[in-house]
């Protein structure tokens, strides 16, 4: 006996297409709303922890800067100490410097030279005297810039044609006056400077030419 289905087969396979589709469109979307969820929370996650770097990073760069501002203010505490411990040490050398310039003036002074006053203003002394001629203060320029180790940098500011007596006593000598610096005893190591004023005396006054 023959069996003949007279069910819409057609309609049915249409309808269950139709259900898996729609079960296969739910599905993923279901999965693309768990993939968004999921990279939002790990992208979420990794901007918390680069904050977290980021704070950690600001913080210890505010540290730092504390740091870098103590240390600031600690050299400035050093240098002004060595600033004050070198003033001392300063008042305490040139407290001895009129008896290095004596004794400096006593030795260098070559014969033919006559000094008739010196005065000091802080570490330049103004030499004011007689010379027999040019060449006595190019030797006395010399003398100061080579030979001392207290005195440095002389400077011949004048020299002029005079004269000093009276009568049958009256000489035709040169009068002069020079600068000359006076070293303190942290700068002595350093060595005697060359006259910068030695050669200016070949130019200088000759007798009779004021």
């Amino acid at each position: 006996m023959v069996k003949i289905n007279l069910l819409p087969h057609r309609e049915a396979r249409r309808k269950e297409r139709k259900t898996a589709f729609f079960a296969m469109l739910i599905l993923s979307a279901f999965a693309s709303v768990l993939l968004v969820m999921l990279g939002g929370f790990i992208i979420s996650a990794r901007i918390s922890a680069q904050n977290e770097r980021n704070a950690f990073i600001e913080a210890e760069n505010t540290k730092l800067d504390v740091q870098i501002k103590e240390i600031a203010s600690l050299k400035q505490e050093i240098e002004a100490l060595k600033a004050r411990q070198q003033a001392v040490e300063d008042l305490q050398g040139d407290r001895n410097q009129p008896v290095y310039l004596m004794d400096e003036l006593v030795k260098q002074v070559p014969e033919g030279i006559y000094l008739k006053g010196f005065k000091q203003t802080g570490q330049k002394v103004l030499l004011n005297g007689y010379a027999q001629s040019n060449e006595r203060v190019s030797e006395l320029l010399r003398n100061l810039g080579n030979a001392s180790p207290w005195l440095e940098h002389p400077e011949l500011l004048e020299i002029k044609a005079a004269t000093v007596g009276q009568g049958k006593e009256a000489r035709r000598v040169f009068e002069f006056s020079m600068n000359v610096g006076i070293r303190r005893p942290r700068d002595k190591e350093t060595g005697p400077a060359a006259p910068n004023a030695a050669n200016a005396v070949a130019a200088a006054a000759t007798p009779g030419k004021p």
